[in-house]
């Protein structure tokens, strides 16, 4: 039995919202490994609390594959996972070699303006299929997401 047949979404309708969380789920993977690399090898003044703050966004971007997987999996479809697939159609790209903290926060910001135009997009696809779910969810992540571009901006500032 299918789950779609019980929480009645229409299978064809729901495709477009399945191809925009299959990239949304790549997005946030190569974003999630950057973080990692950010994590270990920033440096400077602000290194105690980019340290911790890239570890507190890369474990929260951990939650949010889970979370995305499995709402494509209660949407009848199979989450991509491998790498190689999600180089394939992310809109955020591979990142090494950084250690300056404000470059890193500028890349974190740049990847952070994908993912929010991504989350946008599933929003508005889900929307037109009445999957309440994944709009809910969409509107979850931007709120969080919202808030943390706003303090990486501060920190910029000097």
């Amino acid at each position: 039995m299918e789950t779609l047949n019980y929480i009645s979404l229409d299978k064809k309708g729901i495709l477009p919202v399945v191809k925009e969380l299959q990239k949304l789920l790549a997005d946030i993977q190569v974003f999630y490994t950057n973080l990692r690399g950010f994590h270990w090898n920033v440096t400077g003044k602000q290194f105690y609390m980019l340290h911790e703050k890239f570890e507190e966004i890369y474990d929260d971007m951990n939650d949010k594959a889970d979370e995305v997987a499995e709402r494509i999996l209660m949407l009848g479809h199979t989450p991509a996972n491998n790498y190689s697939d999600y180089l394939k159609i992310s809109g955020i790209k591979e990142v090494s070699g950084k250690s300056d903290g404000k470059e890193i926060i500028k890349i974190i910001l740049d990847s952070f303006k994908i993912l929010i135009n991504s989350e946008r997009s599933v929003l508005e696809k889900a929307a037109q299929v009445n999957d309440e779910v994944t709009v809910a969810m969409m509107s979850d992540y931007l709120k969080e997401q919202e808030k943390t571009v706003w303090m990486l901006v501060a920190t910029l500032k000097d």
